[in-house]
């Protein structure tokens, strides 16, 4: 059998993570940004290519002889509804002269708030935030690309080794860490599904290497749903003292986005934090099984790095 060459767009966390999956396979692998540099340390096995993802004839050049491309680029979060469509578009249109398989890393934004309703693959599009309808229209992009294969993988909010930009990202971890009051969003006590980044790699490999996947919405698989207390309370056994936090409702985020565009875009998702948001994955586990790490193991793996990101000992 050939070694399967592998192309991954976007070298943020699940980029990264996804490059690492398939060099644990001994696949060939190539992460490509605009700039051609990193900003971490990776395996030197791991080929980093510059190039711009809305450039089609680029993604054309870069794909040509692949076996399957990783979609897990993004623009910045205040610039999707200007910048992500193009990107997406320029993917789409080099994988599909390239011939390539294209593995397109999305999230739940699509569905819109389902009023506490658990989340399946058959939910209609029902976003009414910008952000979730481009999502929602990408999606749909590409999955009417009928003569090609595509599948889409979606993930809850994550967490882990190298997220920062997230809602359980920097803000909390670095305070907690720290002995700071750490930041959350809406009701800690209310069930909210939440994503390993590495479960969420691991999964696009997956479905890359299984043909009868494509054309198909994929939700990948979680540990057993918690509150967001209960995730704070492992990080508290862990690093063994107290965390103090403080949660943000929608009033408070509306206030605090006007300095800070992070937080102005947060304001469009705050149903996911004011009631339960609960990911159905039995699609998945029914065809794969759910291999998802333990919360437990999944903090500590996180703590750990950002222990070593702070030098904290």
């Amino acid at each position: 059998m050939k070694n399967q060459r592998n192309i991954v767009f976007g070298t943020g966390p699940l980029g990264l993570w996804v490059a690492q999956m398939l060099l644990e396979q001994d696949k060939e692998v190539a992460v490509v940004n605009r700039s051609g540099k990193l900003g971490h340390k990776i395996p030197a096995r791991i080929k980093v290519i510059q190039g711009d993802a809305n450039d089609s004839e680029k993604v054309f050049e870069i794909c040509r002889g692949a076996d399957a491309v990783f979609h897990c680029a993004m623009p910045p979060y205040p610039e999707w509804p200007e910048k992500f469509p193009s990107l997406t578009k320029g993917i789409l249109d080099g994988v599909k002269r390239a011939g390539c398989k294209l593995i397109y890393a999305d999230n739940l934004y699509g569905y819109g708030d389902t009023k506490g309703l658990p989340l399946t693959e058959s939910l209609a599009y029902k976003a009414t935030g910008h952000k979730g309808k481009v999502r929602a229209s990408m999606a749909q992009m590409l999955l009417n690309e009928a003569d090609m294969k595509v599948v889409i993988a979606r993930a809850a909010d994550f967490y882990g080794p190298l997220v920062t930009n997230s809602a359980f990202g920097e803000m909390f971890f670095t305070a907690a860490l720290t002995g700071k009051p750490a930041n959350l969003l809406g009701n800690v006590d209310l069930p909210h599904t939440y994503t390993y980044i590495k479960d969420f790699a691991r999964a696009l490999v997956r479905l890359s290497d299984q043909d009868d996947v494509f054309g198909q919405v994929w939700h990948v698989a979680n540990p057993p749903t918690a509150t967001t207390r209960q995730l704070v309370s492992l990080v508290q056994e862990h690093i063994q003292k107290p965390v103090k936090i403080r949660s943000a409702g929608k009033r408070m985020v509306s206030f605090l986005g006007l300095f800070n565009p992070m937080l102005k875009e947060m304001k469009e998702m705050m149903y996911e934090w004011e009631q339960q948001y609960i990911v159905d994955h039995a699609k998945y586990e029914d065809r794969f099984g759910n291999d998802s790490t333990p919360h437990e193991i999944a903090i500590r793996e996180t703590v750990e790095w950002y222990r070593a990101s702070l030098d904290i000992r």
